[in-house]
């Protein structure tokens, strides 16, 4: 009966926001989202504006010309002059950030690939780009050629369109990456003691000498850890949208971008968030279900919280996109879903694909628990 599955669902509500534990799971963990949001910002910032004079000290194993040495001069680089045995000696001391030795005219640019290095490689072949250009346009002219004719025989022009940059699509995208752990570890906790705590704590026995059908409490038990995990995502959400407009203003990285979520990809983020929601309460409370204790559910479902993470993860990293069997593919299609909206690819199969599955999963999901509950597996499983 609908009131017997109204009062499951108030018990569970009336319960969860009781407990102390599942309103920290619920309401503390989506405060780490702007410190991500922030602090991956701030490390943006750091590494984009870092000071030329903290990767600028270069050896040079060679007599530098005149030019070479006002060419580094413009640049700010500062030269130091020794033999390869002595440069390659600083260079292990931490004295120089990388150094460079020539024969005839190769040069050779001397460094281990350190995150330091790479900025003083990117300065040096700068450098050497401006030198090339320089005893090209000597040639030319020593023979009587205008270097205008050859070295700029044709014109190339960046039309870039207006969008977010790296850094902010990136930053958006893990941000909705962590929303989605959240919403996994603030559903682990009450789904864990909604059935293996009441079960340890004989409550579950009880509960079902009571007159009410097993679908109607599973649903109650199950609309419950939904509810909670879909306050926490919608929590993260919005403070993942207020760390944004936080990180605008501090950070020089972001002027006279917008970094915003769109519209679009807010509507579409809820809708996903809802739909992760209900799927991972299912999954977690069929796994609890099978577990004989507090502690035996919560080791079982720790594992859900890095396949909710990883998945999604490693595809954004290597530049996966949404296909319509990815779509399809549980924790994996919510984070590319959203990582098409977000970058402005609206795809209707494939969300749609990616609603019909989560339906058809939870129903499996549900119809699993339901006559685990009818046979009193959950009672007297060993």
């Amino acid at each position: 009966m609908k009131s017997n599955l109204f009062n499951i669902l108030k018990k569970e509500i009336r319960e969860l926001f009781r407990d102390k534990k599942s309103l920290a799971m619920m309401l503390v963990i989506p405060i780490f989202i702007p410190l991500l949001v922030v602090g991956m910002s701030a490390l943006f910032e750091s590494q984009v504006n870092k000071n030329v004079e903290e990767y600028n000290k270069i050896g040079f194993a060679y007599d530098m010309s005149d030019e070479e040495k006002n060419i580094a001069s413009q640049m700010n680089i500062s030269v130091v002059n020794g033999t390869e045995e002595e440069l390659n000696k600083m260079y292990d001391e931490g004295e120089i950030d990388l150094y460079i030795t020539k024969n005839e005219n190769k040069y050779v640019i001397n460094s281990d690939a350190s995150d330091n290095s790479t900025y003083s490689t990117s300065l040096m072949e700068t450098y050497f780009n401006t030198y090339k250009q320089f005893l090209q346009q000597s040639y030319l002219q020593q023979n009587n050629i205008n270097p205008n004719e050859v070295l700029n025989i044709i014109t190339v022009e960046e039309n870039v369109v207006e969008q977010d940059n790296f850094f902010a699509n990136y930053i958006k995208n893990y941000a909705f990456l962590f929303i989605i752990m959240a919403i996994t570890v603030s559903a682990t906790y009450p789904a864990t003691d909604t059935t293996a705590g009441e079960r340890e704590r004989g409550t579950l026995e009880t509960l079902l000498t009571f007159p009410i059908k097993s679908r109607d409490i599973i649903v109650g038990k199950f609309l419950g850890v939904s509810i909670s995990s879909i306050v926490t995502g919608v929590i993260s959400l919005i403070l993942a949208i207020i760390s944004l407009i936080i990180s605008q203003d501090m950070f020089t990285i972001y002027e006279g971008i917008d970094i915003m979520y769109s519209f679009a990809s807010i509507v579409f983020a809820l809708i996903i968030i809802i739909a992760y929601s209900f799927f991972i309460s299912g999954l977690c409370i069929a796994i609890a279900s099978t577990s004989k204790t507090f502690k035996e559910a919560q080791s079982a479902l720790t594992p859900l919280t890095f396949i909710s993470l990883f998945p999604g993860m490693i595809a954004f990293m290597i530049g996966i996109t949404t296909t319509p069997i990815l779509s399809i593919v549980p924790f994996l299609n919510y984070t590319l879903i959203f990582t098409d909206i977000n970058n402005g690819n609206i795809d209707v199969l494939n969300i749609s694909l990616m609603a019909i599955s989560t339906i058809i999963y939870i129903t499996a999901v549900l119809a699993y628990i339901i006559k685990q509950y009818k046979s009193e597996k959950v009672l007297f499983a060993k």
